[in-house]
């Protein structure tokens, strides 16, 4: 990765999280509780570009003009609202389970 990318990935994470930032505080707990569960599965398009991250962040503020509280959208459960967000995901685990059944085969 060069320099250039680098930096302009920094730049897009910043401004990303100005957008978090500005949700309502509700909005930014249930944010940040889902940001730390991805970040735990590891889906591999999480941050890249235009990712789920972005995109949930894309679908909490709809929700904020909708005047919608964020448990209205992401339901009680946010730990299965993350996981069938992810259910068509591939995460870094499933790559590894697949690199080491191609190791024994």
């Amino acid at each position: 990765m060069n320099i250039k990318k680098i930096i302009e990935g920094k730049r897009e994470w910043r401004a990303h999280v100005v957008r978090v930032k500005s949700l309502p505080k509700d909005y930014q707990i249930v944010y940040k509780e889902i940001q730390i569960y991805l970040f735990k599965v590891g889906p591999i398009e999480l941050c890249e570009g235009n990712g789920l991250l972005s995109d949930i962040l894309d679908f909490f503020e709809e929700g904020v003009l909708a005047g919608k509280d964020v448990l209205e959208i992401t339901g009680t459960d946010v730990a299965s609202f993350c996981d069938e967000l992810l259910k068509d995901s591939k995460t870094y685990a499933d790559l590894y389970q697949e690199s080491m059944k191609k190791r024994h085969t």
